[in-house]
């Protein structure tokens, strides 16, 4: 993991890949720099993403029997 992804937030990572995929999407820059961005873009959706397998691991920690619960079925104890 890049040492600066460590201090972010899910948010501010993934408000962070969104302004990656605009400039990508433009189609507009220099080879160098798409594939900086590129990058730059794959370790912020990895950091997503293991954030967001970190937050439904403690989900199902306070679930009964490990199992997790749909949205829309889900209510306080």
């Amino acid at each position: 993991m890049a040492p600066d992804l460590i201090d972010l937030s899910y948010e501010e990572a993934f408000e962070q890949l969104e302004e990656v995929l605009q400039a990508l999407e433009h189609g507009d820059l220099p080879l160098e720099q798409a594939l900086t961005l590129y990058e730059r873009g794959a370790s912020l959706a990895a950091y997503c993403a293991r954030k967001l397998d970190e937050a439904e691991l403690r989900v199902r920690q306070w679930q009964p029997g490990d199992q997790t619960t749909l949205f829309e079925e889900w209510q306080e104890a």
